[in-house]
């Protein structure tokens, strides 16, 4: 290798040793890490060239090599073996993220435990508790297993040593940002000193054919601490989400190179430590005798996986001037359009001056817009203080034109809904294939999906909210999905046009009345337009 000739570039530059920024000048402020204090001077390094060196392993035709060593194995854990594809691979590294207690060592330590066994050896590496805490939880979930090594290191070398001293199949480290280097300047859990303990830790794991599952730090707005690079060079990146204040746990994979990242694995946080769920559903329903207003059913996608979820709104009249909106699982922004759209298309006045609480169950997160609808309905029954149809689920976004759009995966909500008893849904059009036993109706708006409100029972309590407006008197509303297709188009249609002509004509008739009134006193009223019945009962067209 030959040094190139000095020059007068060759002079001392600055680095910052938090993450390795080089400048020609010193700054109190490193640019790239925002870090102050860190921008050092360091003699500029002479460029050298690289020659070919000698060949490890020869490279072979890709049908030629062997896929069995690189079979998954599994954890033990059903619900993670979901989203990791079925296991772990030898020689993967897996990096978890989450919120501070939401339960990532717990987690850990129990899969750490169901993986040890005759001629695997689980090692876990502590940077941030004791042997002895770590053991109290250990007895706590019982994850207790002669297979299962425990050591408490924060120092990278102590770290290789214990592998080479173990000999483990799978290595948990927890976490990555407590783990420093000695040889690399900088505070733990620095840009620096993650960027060298993750590239170490990653060698060792391929070298050694070695599982390795690293525990990360989260900054406040919800990224994982440390640089970015930390993300590119492991295999497989997890984040473990749940409120604090809730059972639920959910693992969803960002970045899998080994199988599909629109899978989410569930669990229950308990006393006894952690455990799968294999049917979520009934953590985020209230089971009731009779339906209360203010409550609608719908079907959310977790990844590929269906959940039945409900959500909850309630509407009081406000104190102040400007009424609260608050929410609670749903997203403020989504909550306010569908406020909108129920006072513009669906003829609700009441929502604007009254206080409004929106909520789900269970602490589950509803943010894909096919809880659109529900939200709507749920906002409807409560303003009329009028209950929803037992056993109903309401699926499809709603657009701020007022229609009901299509979302994905319709068949598979439908078939978790009715796997759960529910026996009524309103979906958009085309839902595709529906489930033996179920009555569907496809609704194409919203003023169709506010049909399944019995009209004038709210308004018996105070008149807090209007019904669909006149001008919907005369359409036919949803179509249930027996019903042919064509025969529902040229209803709807017929009907509408009806219904336009006929509120012409209708209006032509109260001004001439009116007119007759105004010039002639002891005329006869003008004669009163039949209401409409109520949707609910027997002899009506509701679609239900």
């Amino acid at each position: 290798m030959a040094t190139r000739t000095k020059s007068a570039k060759d002079r001392p530059s600055y680095r910052c040793t938090e993450c390795g920024w080089q400048t020609a000048k010193w700054l109190g402020r490193c640019p790239e890490c925002q870090a102050w204090g860190t921008v050092e001077e360091y003699g500029a390094p002479a460029v050298r060239t690289t020659a070919p060196g000698r060949v490890t392993t020869s490279a072979l035709p890709i049908a030629q090599v062997d896929g069995r060593q690189a079979a998954a194995r599994s954890t033990g854990v059903p619900e993670l073996d979901r989203v990791l594809g079925g296991g772990l691979v030898p020689g993967a590294v897996v990096l978890l993220a989450g919120e501070p207690g939401v339960g990532k060592s717990t987690l850990l330590l129990d899969v750490a435990a169901q993986a040890a066994g005759p001629g695997h050896r689980t090692l876990y590496v502590t940077g941030e508790e004791s042997a002895s805490q770590v053991r109290l939880r250990a007895d706590r979930i019982g994850a207790l297993d002669d297979e299962l090594y425990l050591a408490a290191e924060t120092d990278l070398a102590a770290v290789l040593g214990h592998l080479d001293a173990v000999r483990p199949s799978l290595l948990v480290v927890d976490s990555v940002q407590t783990v420093a280097s000695p040889e690399i300047d900088g505070a733990p859990g620095g840009m620096a000193q993650v960027r060298e303990v993750a590239g170490a830790l990653i060698r060792a794991s391929k070298e050694r054919g070695m599982a390795t599952l690293l525990v990360g730090h989260v900054t406040k707005d919800g990224a994982i601490a440390g640089p970015r690079l930390l993300e590119h060079l492991v295999d497989v990146v997890l984040s473990f989400e749940g409120d604090r204040h809730a059972r639920l746990r959910l693992v969803r994979g960002v970045k899998n190179r080994f199988g599909a990242t629109d899978e989410v694995g569930c669990f229950e946080l308990h006393d006894e430590g952690i455990t799968g769920v294999t049917d979520p559903s009934g953590l985020f329903l209230t089971r009731r005798d009779e339906p209360v207003p203010g409550t609608c059913l719908t079907v959310t996608l977790e990844g590929r996986r269906p959940l039945v979820a409900e959500v909850q709104a309630l509407t009081v009249d406000s104190q102040i001037p400007s009424p609260r909106r608050t929410t609670s699982g749903l997203e403020t922004s989504r909550v306010s359009m569908m406020l909108a759209v129920l006072e513009q298309r669906g003829r609700i006045s009441a929502l604007g001056k009254r206080d409004i609480y929106s909520a789900t169950v269970g602490g589950v997160k509803l943010s894909e817009p096919a809880a659109d609808l529900a939200i709507a309905l749920a906002l409807a029954s409560a303003a009329s203080d009028t209950p929803l149809p037992k056993n109903l689920v309401a699926i499809g976004e709603v657009g701020l034109a007022g229609e009901v759009r299509r979302v994905t995966g319709v068949q598979r909500r439908l078939a978790e809904a009715h796997r759960l008893g529910f026996t009524h849904a309103l979906v958009p059009a085309d839902p595709g294939r529906v489930p033996a036993g179920m009555r569907v109706t496809e609704v194409a708006d919203i003023s169709d999906a506010l049909l399944v409100l019995p009209r004038g029972r709210g308004a018996g309590r105070g008149g807090r909210a209007e019904g669909p407006s006149a001008e919907g008197e005369g359409r036919t509303g949803a179509r249930t999905r027996d019903e042919s297709r064509s025969g529902g188009a040229g209803s709807r249609g017929a009907s509408r046009t009806g219904a336009g002509r006929g509120e012409a004509r209708t209006s032509a008739t109260r001004r001439t009345a009116g007119s007759a009134a105004a010039k002639s006193p002891a005329a006869a009223p003008a004669p009163r337009e039949e209401e409409a019945p109520e949707l609910w009962e027997e002899d009506s067209a509701a679609p239900f």
